[in-house]
This record gives C-alpha cells, sequence and structure tokens, in this order.
C-alpha cells in the first residue's frame, strides 16, 4: 500500500478517536461540585413585624406569636398620616376602614387594623375611656346566655369566665363611657386573630391581642375617644367633647347627641349585648 494511503488511514483514525474522547466528555461522570450559599437575610420588615406580633412570655398568661404572614398589610400596626383631625391623644375608630387611630403631634397617627361587631355600626359619637382591665373577666349578659345556654357556665350569677387565651376579651379591655354613662361598647384584644378587618359578629371593637397591649399602653384614663365613618366623612368634628368623670361619683342623665345631618343617633339599650363577643359586668 502506498505511503501515502497509509498515513491519510492513520490520520482518519486518530481523527475518530478524537472525536469519540471528545463526545465522551459532554456526558463526563466527574463528581458534581455543590456550591453551598449563606441563608438569605429576613428583611427587616419581618424582622419588625416577627418582634412586634411575636410571643409574649412574660404576660400572666404568654401570648403566642400572631402569623402575621395570613393578615392583610395594611392592619399591621404602623405610624400615618392623620386622617382624622382630631387632637392629639384622641382615639379614633373609622368603622367604615376597620382601623382605629391614637392621634399624635405633628400630623402623625398609629394606626391598627380592628375587627368589628355588626353592632359596632350601632353606634357613633365621642366618649372617654373610663377605665381600662389588664386581663378581665368576660360576664355574657343573661340575654346572651338565655339565647346561648352553653354560656351558662360563664353567666354573671356564675362569676363569668376567668381570663386566659380563651377569653374573648383578651389581653385587655378598655371601656367607652359617654357624658357619665356606660356605652357598654368596649375596645378589647381578641384570640381570633383572623377576624381584624372584618364585621362578624355583634360585639365591640377587637384587637389583635399583641396591639391591644401596645394600645393599652399608650391610653390613659380619660383618653377622648371618636366612634365614626371616615370613608362618609365622618362626626367628628360637630359633637362637643365629653367630660372624663371618675367611676364612683354619680354621673350625669345622658343628653342626646347628633349626627351632622340633625338626626338623632338611633341607640337601643341592648344592642351591644347581642353577640358572642359579650360584656364584662363590673
Amino acid at each position: 500500500m502506498p505511503e501515502r494511503e497509509i498515513r491519510r488511514r492513520t490520520f482518519l483514525q486518530l481523527s475518530a478517536g478524537l472525536a469519540a474522547a471528545g463526545l465522551a466528555g459532554c456526558a463526563s461522570t466527574r463528581p458534581t461540585v455543590t456550591r453551598s450559599y449563606a441563608p438569605e437575610p429576613v428583611p427587616a420588615a419581618n424582622t419588625f413585624l416577627a418582634d412586634m406580633y411575636g410571643e409574649k412570655p412574660n404576660e400572666p398568661y404568654p401570648l403566642p406569636a400572631i402569623p402575621y404572614e395570613k393578615i392583610d398589610p395594611r392592619f399591621y400596626r404602623q405610624m400615618v398620616a392623620d386622617p382624622t383631625g382630631e387632637k392629639p391623644g384622641t382615639l379614633v375608630v373609622d368603622v367604615g376602614g376597620h382601623f382605629l387611630y391614637r392621634v399624635y403631634e405633628g400630623g402623625q397617627a398609629m394606626r391598627y387594623g380592628v375587627g368589628l361587631g355588626r353592632a359596632g355600626f350601632a353606634w357613633a359619637g365621642r366618649g372617654v375611656i373610663q377605665y381600662k382591665r389588664e386581663w378581665p373577666r368576660w360576664n355574657p349578659p343573661n340575654e346572651m346566655v338565655a339565647r346561648q345556654p352553653e354560656l351558662q357556665q360563664y353567666s354573671i350569677d356564675a362569676g363569668g369566665m376567668d381570663p386566659g387565651l380563651k377569653n374573648p376579651l383578651g389581653a385587655r379591655a378598655m371601656y367607652i363611657f359617654q357624658n357619665g354613662e356606660d356605652t357598654l361598647f368596649r375596645i378589647h384584644g381578641s384570640p381570633e386573630w383572623w377576624t381584624i378587618g372584618q364585621s362578624v359578629s355583634s360585639g365591640c371593637v377587637r384587637m389583635i391581642n399583641q396591639d391591644v397591649v401596645d394600645l393599652y399602653n399608650r391610653v390613659p384614663n380619660g383618653t377622648p375617644i371618636v366612634v365614626t365613618d371616615l370613608s362618609g366623612g365622618g362626626m367628628a368634628q360637630t359633637l362637643p367633647q365629653p367630660q372624663y368623670q371618675p367611676v364612683q361619683p354619680q354621673y350625669q342623665p345622658v343628653q342626646p347627641q347628633y349626627q351632622p345631618e340633625g338626626q338623632p343617633l338611633q341607640q337601643s339599650p341592648n344592642y351591644m349585648r347581642l353577640g358572642p363577643d359579650g360584656l364584662p359586668a363590673l
């Protein structure tokens, strides 16, 4: 065989071998290098919220953490521009937006998300926080017990429900009076955090327990409060300021309050006694 032909065949064989080796390299069985990454840091906002709505082990009944991720962010406790026009120190419950505001200087307000009962729309006006209670007892009124006999064990005569995590009034309660009379309207904590932003019962203004503890520390006895609907223009600027009176002295008779359009407020004496929240009889 001519030498030239031999060199040509040798070249082709070597080329084929190199090509095969190259294809084998595409399916390399060399061990895969695994890279390890440091865990992503928790965003600052989440760290803040986790602390805000985390466990409170120092409470008489330690509060569990709230799964804040499951709550609409607009209902988180947060400082906002004050939409109420009220003087600093005032509480404003906006039944239309399901918010409670604690007004501060400089046009700012601390806003909390709240849950409302159907009865929350039945009363509007100005009042004061007459007094407050930490871990209050729950005393469902007799009308509620008659309608729900299973509550007999918690009746007023039986002494009510002991404070605790299952108590419908939660970790704190604030009692609203108007012109020296109990409105039967309360701001209180609730273990049912998922009802914040909703109107699901015939109870009072309910808050996440962590939020009501925070608000309780910001609100002294005698704090003025307005319950209104800011989405409808409200009534905050038209009602006279009530006077704070201590609990013990005799109270003045209730004077009627009027909405901006001049119509008397419709208020049944039993409107706050109709729901599962119940009211303490102190």
